[in-house]
């Protein structure tokens, strides 16, 4: 599956999920002052996105030391994204409203509310698959990380605006598009084993 520079921004996007994760970002900063929200929304988008840099650089050099083939992380990122695409589609009811008593710090917002260990698995196998268009995947996630701070940004007037309902659907409906994406990566893991094998 050839990835271009606009389908891996729409990837980043789709797995970040800044609209689905509007609550959880609203509830995470409940405690924290009006005047202060600006500024930690840009210091923990800065931090999941060096977070997420790391990773497309140092992707490479992980893979060697830990004995990892490139089918294996294809595969092993197809599984990911298909059980994140299946809790898009079908949300569980628990664990989304965590009360913090303080201003969030890295965790949960910067990790792993954005780059996450699906998030952290895709831009590795990015990196690793095609290591010489490096510059176009550090642009998508730059873009796929100015597209999650302005919703952040916005995330109250979004949520008063779209209302609960559509933020749900928006998000089932990126789910169903990943599902269809980590079918395809998985089919291509393993095609690419079998021709190996053979």
């Amino acid at each position: 599956m050839q990835t271009s520079f606009l389908s891996a921004t729409v990837l980043l996007v789709l797995i970040t999920d800044p609209l689905g994760n509007i609550p959880l970002f609203i509830s995470a900063l409940k405690q924290v002052k009006p005047e202060r929200r600006r500024r930690v929304v840009f210091r923990e988008c800065f931090i999941a996105f060096l977070v997420l840099l790391c990773f497309m650089f140092c992707g490479q050099d992980f893979l060697d030391v830990m004995h990892l083939t490139d089918e294996s992380m294809r595969i092993a990122g197809g599984v990911i994204l298909f059980l994140i695409a299946l809790k898009m589609i079908f949300p569980s009811e628990s664990g989304t409203s965590e009360k913090l008593h303080a201003e969030p710090f890295i965790v949960p917002i910067a990790i792993p509310l954005i780059a996450g260990p699906s998030a952290m698995a895709t831009v590795l196998l990015m990196a690793t698959r095609e290591p010489g268009r490096m510059v176009e995947w550090v642009g998508a996630l730059t873009l796929c990380m100015l597209i999650t701070t302005v919703v952040f940004l916005f995330s109250v007037k979004l949520q008063k605006w779209l209302g609960e309902q559509a933020i749900t659907a928006i998000e089932r409906l990126m789910g169903l598009v990943l599902t269809a994406i980590s079918i395809e990566m998985l089919l291509g893991g393993i095609s690419s084993y079998i021709k190996n094998v053979h």
